[in-house]
């Protein structure tokens, strides 16, 4: 289903008519849900950067959302560090000064993570972290409207009913829906694509 086809169907279903502001909320607001609550392979993305010598901080991308793992990468070696929280760094290498191959990575602030040790040299870096894709309202054509569409129409008609003030019968008719549609969606991403993993902290869930 393509954005015009979803627009359509958004109408045609709640019989009203819908500004083109409107029906974009309404849309991106289901993908936010929908991204929010799945865990999807398009939503996963890749960068590389370098450390910094002495300094513990390193930049976050801006479209990040949360991490999957960060690697140093030394003498062609993959070394992944371990997520920790800034006070356990902070506690664990109380001086900035100590400095080594970054072990653990805690995100520090809305745009910075705090590496511990403080790096003692310039590392390659390899981050592999979870953003939103491209929204079918700018793109057109989307991966949920390709291959999930009812989950998409079904959240795009939860937030337009609530919108008009429907009736509860009819705003829990389609949440019902919508939870229906999420639900298989998570049983193929965090059941079927997931069977394990190296870290803990990412959903996984028995596939049905």
């Amino acid at each position: 289903m393509n954005y015009t086809d979803l627009k359509a169907n958004i109408k045609s279903i709640c019989e009203n008519e819908f500004t083109e502001s409107e029906l974009a909320m309404f849309t991106q607001q289901a993908e936010q849900k929908i991204y929010l609550m799945v865990d999807l392979p398009v939503q996963r993305k890749n960068t590389s950067g370098v450390t910094t010598t002495n300094n513990r901080f390193l930049g976050l991308p801006s479209d990040f959302l949360y991490a999957y793992s960060i690697a140093v990468i030394s003498n062609d070696t993959y070394h992944y560090l371990l997520n920790k929280d800034p006070n356990f760094i902070f506690e664990a290498y109380p001086d900035p000064s100590d400095t080594g191959r970054p072990q653990h990575y805690g995100i520090y602030q809305n745009n910075a993570f705090i590496l511990g040790p403080t790096p003692d040299a310039v590392y390659a870096i390899e981050f592999n972290y979870s953003a939103y894709p491209s929204s079918i309202v700018d793109t057109g054509t989307s991966y949920l409207g390709d291959e999930f569409d009812s989950a998409l129409l079904n959240g795009a008609l939860v937030e337009a009913i609530r919108f008009m003030k429907g009736e509860p019968d009819l705003v829990q008719m389609y949440e019902k829906l919508y939870i229906q549609a999420t639900a298989l969606l998570k049983n193929v991403s965090d059941g079927k694509l997931r069977q394990d993993m190296y870290r803990s902290g990412q959903p996984k869930i028995k596939a049905s």
